[in-house]
């Protein structure tokens, strides 16, 4: 498979630029700062810089032609403002979208959030960032493409287990960055996943049957 990661320098990113490059999958890494291009390089992935943030469809749709399947995993990041969780977390994932469609890639995974089935109504920048999530979801839902949403708990940097728990019914939790990235590999070619909104966090079971269990 031939998979266009945006946000590629990303920590999700990278471990899953990882796992799919070891088991042969060739992968395109999206990324905004060319300086990126070594870590992106060393995680598996061939870096193309393209500012999702700021570019038009039809520079997008260059950077992903050809490629079976496109994984959103960009994002503005917890130190930017309202105003980039706009233009970043909602707008790119539907230029994202737009440029998919654009090339015939029907694949699209989008790593969002939970809270985003129920985003807050403040405008603080948390709210605002759900709120985005869910515009951006909504979009990809309602697209012609063989979509999945993925929604993990908290983040965090532990080590992964390989062990989680997915369903398609919210919950919260947390979760290694290193069990998500295996999560969305187990994913990518997984038609079954195809329309589904998969809620993750740890679990007892290993991912093919956390999978195996939710779908």
């Amino acid at each position: 498979m031939d998979v266009a990661i945006a946000g590629g320098h990303g920590q999700i990113a990278r471990r899953l630029a990882s796992l799919l490059a070891a088991r042969g999958d060739r992968v395109r890494g999206l990324i905004r700062n060319p300086n990126h291009a070594a870590a992106v390089h060393a995680a598996g992935a061939e870096p193309v810089v393209c500012d999702l943030e700021h570019s038009g469809a039809g520079a997008i749709a260059e950077a992903i032609e050809g490629v079976d399947a496109v994984v959103f995993a960009a994002g503005a990041g917890p130190g930017s403002g309202t105003a980039r969780k706009l233009t970043m977390d909602r707008d790119g994932a539907v230029k994202l979208l737009d440029a998919a469609r654009a090339v015939g890639t029907t694949r699209y995974v989008i790593i969002s959030s939970v809270g985003a089935e129920s985003p807050p109504s403040g405008d603080d920048p948390f709210s605002v960032y759900l709120q985005a999530k869910a515009a951006a979801d909504a979009a990809v839902a309602g697209s012609d493409r063989d979509w999945t949403i993925v929604r993990p708990g908290r983040l965090t940097d532990e080590p992964g287990a390989g062990r989680v728990r997915v369903q398609v019914e919210p919950f919260r939790g947390e979760v290694p960055r290193d069990d998500v990235a295996a999560v969305l590999a187990a994913v990518l070619p997984e038609p079954r996943a195809f329309g589904a909104t998969l809620y993750v966090n740890s679990g007892d079971d290993p991912v093919a049957a956390a999978l195996e269990a939710a779908l």
